[in-house]
């Protein structure tokens, strides 16, 4: 296929900064860690304070998926554009704007008087956050050297997201049944900002600049592309035939398509598409998706459907779904010792495998009880969870140039956030259109087991050299 001619040449690169000149290793993945836990608190803040939040938003069902969704629609949006951003205009620059972001989008959550403020504010807490997180890992590539410097920290940093799974719909919960779920939102604000107030002094500045313009055109473009396919695959659980769920996924065939032009022709693209043809940024992708489609979204959706079968409460509902992010949290801090014995992509394989036995495991209990048979199956997929988690970050940075670190991360966890938003759509539809809530349930637990078993298969499928 022939080149396309460009009217400019490139400006010559300059190189990266030397990761070990002035980076403060410590510091760095100390601040990057609590950052990303408060985002991914934030992010599962709704799982156990649905009900509430439904009912003091006068949300109808058909629009309770948005309050799941609106997070992860601005993560996918923004998550590829913020890591290419980090790299080229400052990793720290990026992050810190986030993490203040954060907290005053996560405040003004708390003070939505409807569905659709509090969406907006959801979508502006996802933007936030994928600032951070794709941020961060460009700050710890430039803080740690190859190696097993690099290989601890980002084993720990992605044992912060389990973290912050684990502890987020605790919080939410007990402060729920203490006094409001609004309040839960004003404290996470506060713990964004109080992150923020610390990185200053604690990061240092790092990028990667290409020289060029900067990529206004597919930042545009791609950004719209994935916001109408999150919306489109949100509005299909009311029917996937109706006007505006066709035009939506057709815009974002549309745009997709305008996007992959505009990166061909751009002296500086924000995503070299030439790495869609190496297999391990494809195994990376592979597997962040199916880790929202398949494990992500499962979890997401599973507390409100256990609610509604055993009748458990927000607090002991939490504190289930703490057994499995907590198992994840300490098998992620664990994993970085199987770095030399067994690779990233077999670590998601056996991850996605783990997971897909462990739901199997409890689809008697989902529907009737007692909950305490669900504890095997939520202690296996926590360790399914944890090898995802250490392996995902991992793979996204070495998967790319080192001086691609954040665009690595951003791509990765655009998959991520993408299958999220697929999957909670998914969940919610088959769990409401199969008869009883029970029934829905364990629906629900089959689908994400098959899906773990695609995802399982498709990364121990993706293997060559870059």
């Amino acid at each position: 296929m022939s080149q396309p001619v460009r009217t400019a040449a490139p400006a010559a690169p300059r190189a990266a900064a030397p990761p070990t000149a002035d980076a403060r290793p410590t510091a760095t993945l100390t601040v990057t860690s609590a950052a990303t836990a408060v985002a991914l608190m934030t992010y599962t803040a709704p799982m156990v304070t649905l009900p509430d939040t439904a009912a003091s938003l006068h949300t109808p069902l058909s629009a309770q998926a948005w309050l799941l969704n609106g997070t992860p629609l601005g993560l996918a949006a923004l998550l590829l554009v913020a890591g290419s951003l980090a790299d080229d205009y400052g990793r720290r620059r990026i992050f810190l704007s986030g993490t203040v972001a954060l907290g005053i989008t996560t405040a003004l959550g708390a003070l939505a008087t409807s569905t659709w403020l509090f969406t907006l504010a959801r979508v502006a807490q996802g933007a936030a956050s994928a600032a951070i997180l794709a941020a961060s890992l460009g700050l710890l590539v430039h803080a740690y050297p190859a190696g097993p410097g690099r290989v601890r920290a980002t084993g720990i940093w992605g044992a912060f997201v389990s973290g912050g799974i684990a502890v987020g719909p605790v919080l939410a919960g007990g402060i729920a049944s203490l006094a409001d779920w609004r309040l839960a939102y004003a404290v996470l604000g506060a713990a964004a900002l109080v992150v923020a107030a610390f990185a200053p002094r604690a990061l240092t500045e790092s990028r990667a600049p290409r020289g060029g313009r900067p990529d206004l055109a597919g930042s545009l473009t791609l950004g719209l592309a994935l916001v109408s396919l999150v919306a489109a695959l949100t509005l299909g659980r009311d029917g996937w035939l109706r006007a505006p769920v066709v035009l939506l996924l057709l815009a974002a065939i549309a745009l997709i398509a305008a996007f992959a032009a505009v990166e061909h022709r751009t002296p500086s693209p924000m995503l070299d598409l030439t790495l869609l043809r190496q297999a391990p940024f494809l195994a990376s992708s592979a597997g962040g998706f199916f880790t929202g489609f398949a494990v992500i979204a499962l979890f997401s959706y599973l507390p409100t459907l256990l609610q509604q079968t055993l009748d458990l409460s927000a607090m002991s509902t939490a504190a289930l779904l703490m057994i499995w992010s907590g198992t994840s949290f300490a098998v992620a801090l664990q994993a970085r010792r199987l770095a030399g014995k067994i690779s990233p992509r077999h670590q998601l394989a056996l991850g996605f495998a783990l997971h897909a036995a462990a739901v199997l495991t409890m689809l008697p209990a989902a529907a009737a009880g007692p909950w305490p048979l669900l504890l095997p199956g939520l202690l296996i997929s926590g360790a399914g969870s944890g090898f995802l988690n250490a392996a995902l970050p991992l793979l996204a940075v070495s998967s790319v140039p080192a001086e691609r670190a954040a665009m690595g991360s951003g791509a990765n966890n655009t998959a991520r956030y993408i299958g999220s938003a697929a999957g909670v759509a998914l969940m919610i539809a088959v769990s409401t259109s199969s008869g009883s809530p029970g029934h829905g349930a364990q629906v629900a637990l089959v689908v994400s087991a098959g899906l773990g078993v695609v995802g399982a298969g498709c990364v121990a499928l993706l293997r060559g050299r870059r």
